[in-house]
């Protein structure tokens, strides 16, 4: 079940934030983007989520997955389509196989709200950095 290998990361970057913010009590909610075609079980996620959190700052805190349709892109006719589950990867107008996946396979975490010393709930919306 790799849903417990991705909690257990979401969970590790979480709280490597926490602790570079300084003075985090706990963390209340945690809000991810999840595409559909990223292969993630959305309930297996929330159940390893909040195993996953256990003993941490984050005990207790609400997972939020925000799904991601799949969309697909023609080069042929320049058709774009939802691809949906199952995927359809081929142009539903011309009939080519799909050329790019413009969305559906996102996984990262949106933004995380905790609660500091100060007793202040905030929001951290995390910077990434380009692969």
């Amino acid at each position: 079940m790799h849903e417990m290998s991705i909690a257990l990361a979401v969970v590790g970057q979480v709280e490597d934030a926490a602790r570079r913010a300084g003075g985090v009590t706990s963390v209340t909610s945690v809000r991810l983007q999840v595409g559909e075609l990223a292969g993630v079980v959305p309930d297996a996620l929330s159940f390893c989520f909040e195993l996953a959190c256990a003993g941490t700052v984050l005990e207790g805190a609400e997972l939020v997955a925000e799904t991601v349709p799949g969309r697909a892109r023609c080069a042929r006719c320049s058709d774009e389509w939802a691809v949906g589950m199952p995927p359809q990867l081929s142009c539903p107008v011309c009939g080519q196989a799909a050329d790019e996946l413009l969305s559906g396979r996102e996984l990262q975490i949106l933004s995380v709200r905790w609660e500091d010393a100060a007793d202040r709930e905030r929001t951290h919306e995390p910077v990434f950095e380009e692969r």
